[in-house]
């Protein structure tokens, strides 16, 4: 059983994984892909529940509020979204 859920998870983390690193700019895959990778390990059920949500999200409006050019949602203020706004995980290859 163990096993299994351990499955489930990681085919979770892929599918977010992938959908944080195709969003359709790179400007937009830079940002939330790179969150992406650098927090997810520490992410419990209720993280990556938000992220989940998160990513349903226009890329516009997400981008928006992690630069602060938009008000963020109330659902979506807390925590993970002060270290979205930091955005000191962007590493942005040359």
């Amino acid at each position: 059983m163990t096993d299994s859920l351990d499955q489930a998870h990681q085919d979770r983390l892929k599918r977010l994984h992938y959908r944080a690193w195709h969003r359709g700019t790179r400007e937009a895959d830079y940002m939330i892909g790179g969150f992406f990778d650098r927090f997810h390990a520490q992410w419990g059920e209720e993280q990556l529940v938000w992220f989940e949500k998160l990513i349903d999200e226009e890329d516009v409006d997400i981008m928006g509020w992690a630069l602060g050019t938009l008000n963020t949602p109330l659902e979506y203020e807390g925590p993970m979204m002060a270290a979205l706004k930091k955005l000191d995980y962007v590493d942005i290859p040359r």
